[in-house]
């Protein structure tokens, strides 16, 4: 289903203008034609990458693998998000090597894009609660503890967070109901919630997002979660690692078949009748 997704999304010109782009050089020194006229070269020399330019993409490869990893990024666009903005600073340095001028065009061409080819967000319904502190979150715990609650801790600036924020949204109105509700909490502007709830936000924090389970008013479960000799396990945040950590389908058919009953309210009483 998500490959699916991803095969709808790419159709979208953000992602084939930022393609052609992160493989601009590339392309334009592999390719005869183009070659021999940007570059100058003679019908006899071959265009091929020399030394200096292979050094530059076999470092942006090494780069580009590392940071996905961090990023927690699981699915092909993520994998092309999060991989756009390191190949056209490559491309950039390979234009620039080759000619300034051409450096200084590939900028401004860079930069024109992303103003009228923005990242596309997501734009489908959600069900989420946006608390303003740890502590407007506890009183709503509080209130009904018979609703079960799937938090998600995140800060705006962090790439991880940003990439799974329409993951939440899209599990949240998939699976919302009177007695499963999803939330967020921005640790990044109230860090006593992540005080709270044990969570670093600062900006080398490998537990950002932190996705916690409420059942009873009581935390049961997290992602990531601490092992037993107290190192941070590894989770990626894609849809179905999130469906199948916290049990969403087996959560969602209880959460179903047990709904909360409605407030009954007081019967007025009956006035005496007067003999």
């Amino acid at each position: 289903m998500s490959f699916k997704k991803d095969l709808k999304l790419l159709v979208k010109p953000y992602y084939w203008v930022n393609i052609i782009l992160s493989f601009s050089y590339l392309i334009a020194k592999r390719t005869p034609i183009i070659c021999n006229y940007l570059f100058n070269q003679k019908q006899d020399d071959r265009c091929e990458l020399d030394s200096r330019e292979t050094e530059i993409l076999f470092f942006l490869v090494i780069v580009i693998m590392i940071r996905t990893r961090k990023t927690g990024s699981v699915t092909m666009i993520n994998y092309l998000t999060s991989s756009f903005i390191y190949t056209k600073i490559a491309n950039l340095i390979l234009w620039s090597y080759g000619d300034f001028r051409f450096g200084v065009i590939f900028l401004l061409t860079f930069i024109l894009a992303g103003l009228l080819f923005p990242e596309p967000t997501y734009s489908g319904p959600e069900h989420v609660t946006y608390f303003r502190s740890a502590t407007s979150f506890e009183e709503e715990l509080n209130r009904d503890k018979k609703v079960t609650w799937l938090v998600c801790l995140y800060t705006v600036w962090n790439p991880a967070c940003v990439n799974f924020a329409p993951i939440f949204a899209s599990l949240s109105a998939e699976y919302y109901l009177d007695n499963l509700k999803f939330g967020k909490i921005d640790v990044g502007r109230f860090p006593e919630a992540a005080k709270k709830y044990h969570v670093s936000d600062s900006s080398f924090s490998r537990q950002l997002p932190t996705i916690i389970l409420f059942q009873n008013g009581k935390e049961v479960d997290r992602r990531p979660m601490v092992d037993s000799k107290g190192k941070l396990t590894k989770f990626f945040f894609s849809e179905d690692n999130v469906r199948a950590a916290f049990g969403l389908n087996i959560l969602f058919k209880e959460c179903k078949e047990n709904p909360l009953k409605p407030a009954i309210k007081a019967a007025p009483k009956a006035e005496k009748k007067q003999n």
